[in-house]
């Protein structure tokens, strides 16, 4: 048994192809809250691969990154540009924050959870929960609680990303900032849209996709980034495991916003906050961990696996 499948495990039980270059403009994928379990139609599908490129080219050195030459997957997205990238891929994840012309959009993008990184599978095994930190999230009520693990990783890195979004939407008059990741890296990266949307003007509109992602915090973080964010993905693949940790009897509740990818070109838009009741919705599929494929964690997300191995 692997030290990914462990950290789940001990999460769970003791605390409970390639695609051609995108260069059309894309509207955002704006998704407006379903109620009812809706098909995602073959347009909408094509149109998560930049994003799914994106967090693939988290998981490559930020020394490739830079010059945005992570092979396939910065290929896949010509005339991004790279302003500011840090980590160390343990103690922190990777990430990069850059500009996206084509989308007049700045992107931040974090790594997530490798296998062959012990120290990432130890926050993600933190369990506890804590309340935001009230510099970074203001005016945030008592209440809303989130994974301490999740959070104090997101702590080291957002003042200096924050620092870089509002340079780039100076420079170049950027009216969005995407946020993008896969595994832990989108537990950040939701946590990221909730500090982004109370630290830069109501006029930035604020979008996150993220993969494979596990819960972040109690149904009071869930009401209150439902109410702030409107535009955000969670998308799932097949089996995973990780979206259903940590587990829901422990107070954690994901966020709207998810897409299950039932099968390869067929994916799903499913209601509410994790309490989808239909068959094709990942709480109903993946009722729990003997259930699921840590494999399908990787992908593939629309033909695209999201890991350190793929980076090439």
């Amino acid at each position: 048994m692997g030290i990914w499948t462990q950290a789940i495990l001990l999460s769970t039980l003791s605390f409970g192809a390639l695609a051609a270059p995108f260069i059309e403009t894309l509207a955002h994928l704006p998704r407006a809250q379903v109620s009812t379990v809706t098909n995602m139609t073959a347009t909408q599908l094509s149109d998560l691969a930049p994003y799914t490129e994106f967090a693939r080219a988290a998981y490559c050195s930020p020394s490739i990154v830079q010059g945005w030459a992570c092979g396939e997957a910065c290929q896949a997205v010509p005339g991004f540009q790279v302003s500011l990238t840090g980590g160390d891929g343990n103690d922190i994840q990777y990430y990069y924050v850059g500009y996206w012309p084509d989308q007049n959009a700045v992107v931040v993008a974090h790594q997530g959870t490798d296998p062959t990184q012990f120290v990432s599978d130890l926050t993600d095994a933190t369990i506890p929960m804590e309340n935001l930190n009230s510099t970074l999230f203001p005016g945030v009520d008592s209440s809303v609680m989130v994974h301490s693990g999740f959070a104090n990783e997101h702590a080291q890195t957002a003042p200096a990303i924050l620092a870089e979004v509002k340079s780039l939407i100076s420079a170049n008059n950027a009216e969005t900032v995407i946020l993008i990741g896969h595994s832990l890296g989108g537990a950040l990266s939701e946590l990221e849209c909730m500090f982004m949307a109370l630290n830069l003007p109501s006029s930035i509109a604020i979008q996150g996709v993220t993969y494979g992602t596990p819960r972040v915090g109690n149904p009071a973080w869930a009401s209150l980034f439902d109410s702030k964010i409107g535009n955000f993905s969670r998308i799932n693949n097949e089996k995973d495991i990780v979206p259903i940790v940590p587990g829901r009897f422990l107070g954690f509740s994901h966020v709207q916003g998810e897409v299950h990818i039932v099968a390869p070109d067929y994916a799903v838009e499913c209601p509410g906050d994790d309490d989808a009741t239909d068959s094709q919705c990942t709480i109903m599929t993946v009722p729990n961990i003997a259930d699921g494929d840590i494999l399908n964690h990787l992908g593939p997300y629309q033909g695209i696996y999201i890991g350190s191995i793929y980076c090439t």
